[in-house]
């Protein structure tokens, strides 16, 4: 699988609701010892991927992630930009995500908010 591809994946994860689905992509997309982490929310390990990934799908239901641009890497590292809102609607929440590539699977992300809902 080629970097496009794994940060595909990455998105896929997002937006799968079907529990083996999801943890079968998780696994081929993480490192056992993975860790994300973003101003929100953050998860250690395939299974505190999964919780976190959960948490997310249920406090976003019905929103689509969406990759938005080229993936960019050199190294083992990458980026790429994101958004996230309705199937075929306006974005509500984007950002940039930067991360480490280990053995052909994320290690790490490091989420960044360009934009997001305000409270109230």
């Amino acid at each position: 699988m080629n970097t496009t591809e794994l940060i595909d994946n990455y998105i896929a994860i997002w937006n799968e609701t079907d529990d083996e689905r999801r943890l079968a992509l998780i696994a081929q997309t993480w490192t056992e010892d993975a860790s994300y982490l973003d101003p929100m929310v953050s998860g250690e390990g395939q299974g505190g991927i999964d919780a976190m990934t959960q948490a997310v799908q249920t406090q976003f239901t019905g929103l689509k992630f969406r990759r938005t641009g080229d993936v960019d890497t050199h190294h083992d590292r990458v980026r790429f930009t994101w958004e996230l809102g309705p199937e075929n609607g306006a974005a509500l929440a984007g950002g940039v995500d930067f991360g480490v590539i280990a053995e052909g699977r994320l290690k790490t992300i490091t989420g960044f908010l360009d934009f997001a809902p305000t409270a109230g």
